[in-house]
């Protein structure tokens, strides 16, 4: 692959979990239904809220942008990480590796961004009532979605365009599942102190800020909810934002145990299995949560549901009566004749 410690990477080697065949085949037959039910639960929820007019509210116009950054973000690192296991190991071009990267950093800077707007639109609906269809217009929520991710996509193009200048002269073994920042910056042979100064820069826009203005946003809808006289009143307004509270608190749960807290004393393997939970996992969490704890999504389900089943026994009734009929035809056409 090179010829000396000055040749250019062309290609890197992931190991992924290095672990039996027994096992290796179990977590790929659980990875890939992971992965089928993370597609099933963000394309349905997109759908549902595509074709119910009850649903076509700002809160709801979000959550399609949430599932999509989900659906993204798994199809990123499912794919190449089941034909890891499959085959003990796998090899990527580094080209790949990089747009892997690349895409992996967009959508979890757009997922920052896209909880911190949906918390926002959770304040003003709570806190703000009177003025809320008029702040939170459709074209304010169409420009506030193309801003966030314009505002992602560029960003984190200009730090993969950073990190590509360097240069990579080997080795070129990653001992990871997926093409994350910290294993390709060790690859590098360059001085990466400025790539690693720039990283550190973005992480205030897109997770400090965001999670400043989360806390904020959540502080004053707390406040508000206490204020409220009956427990009725107060389970109600606070159903209408506990499922984006629970999917902050994961995002921002696994995202703190993997890059903030101490990694010196966790072993590879405990570090992969947490990398796994937060880039496989919550994409299928969050569709779970807004379907189990959300009545909108629940009602608009049962109705797609119970529309489904009545066309279905409509069409089989009308198979069966044109069978019947038909069957009554030929036998008047045996007695005739």
């Amino acid at each position: 692959m090179y010829k000396n410690n000055q040749t250019t990477i062309t290609e890197v080697i992931l190991l992924g979990f290095q672990s039996s065949r027994e096992t290796s085949i179990v977590l790929f037959i659980l990875l890939l239904i992971v992965y089928i039910l993370t597609l099933f639960g963000n394309l349905l929820i997109i759908t549902l809220v595509y074709y119910h007019k009850t649903l076509h509210t700002p809160m709801y116009f979000f959550l399609i942008q949430l599932s999509l950054s989900d659906i993204l973000l798994t199809t990123d690192i499912a794919p190449n990480l089941l034909h890891t296991l499959l085959h003990g190991g796998g090899t990527m071009s580094f080209t790949g590796c990089i747009f892997q990267q690349y895409v992996f950093d967009v959508m979890e800077a757009a997922e920052c961004l896209l909880l911190t707007v949906m918390s926002y639109d959770r304040y003003l609906a709570i806190c703000n009532p009177l003025h809320y269809s008029y702040l939170m217009s459709e074209v304010f929520c169409i420009n506030l979605t193309i801003f966030t991710w314009l505002l992602s996509i560029g960003s984190m193009l200009i730090s993969t365009i950073t990190i590509a200048s360097l240069d990579f002269c080997g080795p070129n073994i990653i001992d990871h599942f997926f093409c994350d920042f910290s294993p390709v910056v060790k690859l590098s042979c360059s001085d990466t102190f400025l790539v690693e100064l720039e990283i550190t820069f973005y992480s205030i826009p897109f997770i400090l800020l965001p999670f400043f203005i989360i806390t904020i946003s959540y502080t004053y809808i707390i406040f508000t909810i206490l204020k409220i006289p009956s427990n009725t009143g107060k389970q109600k307004v606070f159903s209408t934002c506990s499922s984006h509270l629970l999917v902050v608190c994961l995002f921002y749960g696994t995202l703190i145990v993997i890059y903030v807290s101490p990694t010196s004393g966790q072993s590879l393997t405990i570090h992969k299995l947490l990398s796994l939970v937060y880039t496989v996992g919550t994409p299928l969490m969050n569709p779970i949560i807004y379907s189990l704890r959300n009545r909108d999504i629940k009602m608009a389900f049962a109705k797609a549901w119970q529309t489904i089943t009545r066309d279905e026994t409509q069409r089989l009734v009308m198979s069966l009566r044109s069978r019947l009929q038909a069957g009554i035809d030929c036998k008047g056409f045996a007695t005739k004749y």
